[in-house]
């Protein structure tokens, strides 16, 4: 029987592009979003290009409570729920002390606490299960603490990243696996407007190496490996006025 994968954040950039690569590996997909009409289209875009079963919900990751009950009607729906991406988030962030505290906390509630809300959901459908994947997207911001517009973005997916340990901490003597993703700079409707960032790849690039590292079910992962994985690791050490720079 084919497997399921459930995305949040799957109405665009790389929950969509994930979506897609999973699709065409055959998995059956519960994929959820704010902008249901989007979901639909990629629906049917899946169902008729690979013949799955796709289930598509609306879902707004900070009204927590929804997120247990989406969590759960996908659940009820298709049985089991083999892995969860929890996926969805914001890339807003401004300077700290402009008068933006607003958009900070926002950013910070929306990548931090809602993640924690879909970590719960997912963690409770896997213990029922005694099996199950999470996965959880962080991103190469959260190596050090970053300046500008990545201040309180970096910290919010180093929260994730840390929060994601915590979790397989708990989990290590469990059938139930905890991978953490790295992604670098990948080009998406989120940062569309944004200036060309180091060594930033396409959207369908970046979607296609970040299902491939998931299904190696790794603890962790940076993707694209390459330049990220060394980078990652020379970003730790770094002076703080070099690790800046690629910001």
């Amino acid at each position: 029987m084919a497997k399921t994968i459930l995305i949040t954040g799957a109405s665009s950039g790389i929950g969509a592009g994930m979506a897609r690569e999973f699709a065409q590996k055959g998995y059956n997909l519960a994929i959820c979003a704010r902008r249901l009409e989007r979901l639909e289209i990629l629906k049917q875009e899946l169902e008729s290009k690979y013949g799955i079963k796709v289930i598509a919900k609306t879902l707004d990751v900070t009204h927590y409570d929804q997120v247990f009950e989406v969590f759960k009607a996908f659940q009820a729906e298709f049985g089991t729920i083999d892995r969860i991406i929890v996926n969805a988030g914001v890339g807003e962030g401004r300077r700290i002390g402009k008068g933006n505290f607003a958009i900070n906390k926002a950013t910070v509630e929306t990548n931090f606490i809602s993640a924690l809300a879909q970590c719960e959901a997912a963690v409770e459908i896997f213990r029922a299960q005694n099996s199950g994947h999470l996965v959880m997207i962080s991103s190469m911001s959260a190596m050090r603490g970053m300046p500008k517009h990545l201040t309180a973005y970096g910290a919010s997916k180093a929260a994730v990243a840390h929060l994601a340990e915590g979790i397989r901490a708990e989990l290590i003597d469990t059938p139930i696996k905890v991978t953490t993703i790295f992604p670098g700079y990948i080009r998406t409707e989120l940062n569309e407007g944004a200036k060309k960032l180091p060594f930033e790849v396409d959207e369908k690039t970046g979607s296609h190496l970040l299902a491939k590292a998931i299904e190696k079910e790794p603890v962790k992962a940076y993707v694209p490996q390459w330049p990220w994985l060394p980078l990652g690791l020379a970003m730790k050490i770094l002076p703080l006025k070099l690790v800046n720079k690629l910001g």
